[in-house]
């Protein structure tokens, strides 16, 4: 494989070095079944335990509290349909309008069944209004669900004044945490929040496992029914792959704190405002990710200029990797305020571990004669270099 400037560490992470050593046992020779009881069995459940035990301790909750999943996708689908399922008179759901794909298409089917969405609205910067949110919870609410970082602009939501917001009104509360989760500090013991979601391959360990946090004063009902997990989640355990979780997590509890991965994601801003006319930050530039920037290029098309950086070695994404595919604007850009031209021509940039001074340097001059090319080949020109 060719070597590249990846930039696009929000849609997935390589799987770290220690990661994959640390899975390759249970590939080869750790092969049993953990509901079995005989040796092999016992290994494996062993093993499960102690990766519960290295993710509960980066998210700061009991061990009993967290159970593995396939995904971010099904943690946050387990998490709101198990919440109304405790009460079938409680057919509301106050989620944003600038939530994961996940959350939106299933509150979008939920709506087709009967349901009612309130869907928040967000400021220029990608902000809620707190007051709209308190405002939004009903008797009849079943669940709040919203992000705490987002996929695209990496904008944070204030989790401590939503939370405190969701107890004043005795309302259960879950948190997508797939994008925060290994980046930013994370205490759940008292922090007031009944479900939180999880994805491993954000976290440098491989797709095909997540994670979900259930407060253990709340009634689950599980999405997936069997044994496994306590009976909170059936199938049989991917034993390499939470393995694999677990030490990422535990890795990146040791980086926690850091700011080299900021550094780069703010000399890289820095490079491209400096050179590129019109070139804007999108999203609260104060309260967001430390690896993630999300620039609008006026006079620039972004999936023309996806093409030229991926020729030019370098891979950044125009949006939710889980909606690459799309022909529309970014729901997020749009949910913001920006035009769907601006949210056309904007591209995300999102920093990893393993991203390097010399990849930034690399970048911070590949992007901007990328830019300049594109506006010189556009039939309408630059309205930027015009001016």
């Amino acid at each position: 494989m060719s070597s590249v400037i990846y930039l696009d560490n929000n849609a997935t992470t390589q799987i770290d070095p220690e990661v994959l050593e640390a899975m390759m046992p249970w590939l080869q020779g750790g092969y049993g079944n953990p509901s079995s009881a005989y040796s092999l069995g016992r290994e494996a459940a062993k093993a499960l335990d102690q990766s519960r035990t290295g993710v509960a301790a980066l998210a700061g909750c009991h061990v009993d509290e967290f159970l593995f999943t396939s995904c971010g996708t099904e943690s946050i689908n387990t998490a709101i349909q198990s919440a109304l399922a405790l009460d079938p008179d409680k057919r509301h759901i106050v989620t944003s309008a600038v939530e994961h794909s996940a959350t939106i298409k299933l509150c979008e089917h939920l709506a087709r069944r009967g349901y009612e969405i309130t869907w928040l609205p967000v400021d220029r910067s990608g902000q809620l209004d707190l007051a709209r949110l308190e405002a939004s919870i009903r008797s009849d609410t079943a669940i709040v669900s919203l992000l705490w970082a987002n996929n695209e602009t990496g904008v944070l939501f204030p989790m401590q004044e939503i939370a405190a917001i969701a107890q004043k009104k005795k309302c259960l509360l879950h948190i997508d945490a797939v994008q925060a989760f290994g980046k930013l500090p994370l205490t759940l013991e008292g922090a007031g929040v009944h479900f939180m979601s999880f994805s491993g391959h954000k976290i440098y360990a491989p797709k095909g496992v997540g994670g979900l946090y259930v407060n253990r004063r709340v009634k689950f009902t599980p999405l997936l029914r069997g044994s496994q997990e306590n009976a909170r989640r059936g199938g049989t355990q991917n034993v390499a792959s939470i393995v694999g979780f677990g030490k990422a997590a535990e890795i990146a509890l040791h980086h926690l704190g850091t700011d080299s991965i900021k550094s780069l994601r703010d000399t890289l801003e820095s490079q491209i405002e400096s050179v590129i006319p019109g070139a804007t930050v999108n999203g609260d530039r104060e309260n967001r990710l430390p690896n993630t920037t999300n620039i609008s290029f006026e006079g620039v098309e972004s999936e023309g200029a996806l093409i030229l950086l991926d020729e030019k070695g370098v891979s950044c994404s125009a949006g939710s990797a889980c909606s690459s595919g799309s022909v529309h604007p970014s729901h997020v850009l749009k949910a913001m305020g920006l035009s769907n031209d601006q949210a056309r021509a904007s591209l995300r940039f999102s920093i990893g571990r393993f991203t390097t001074a010399e990849d930034i340097q690399k970048a911070g001059q590949i992007i901007p004669a990328a830019i300049a090319k594109l506006r010189e080949l556009s039939p309408m020109g630059s309205p930027v270099l015009a001016a």
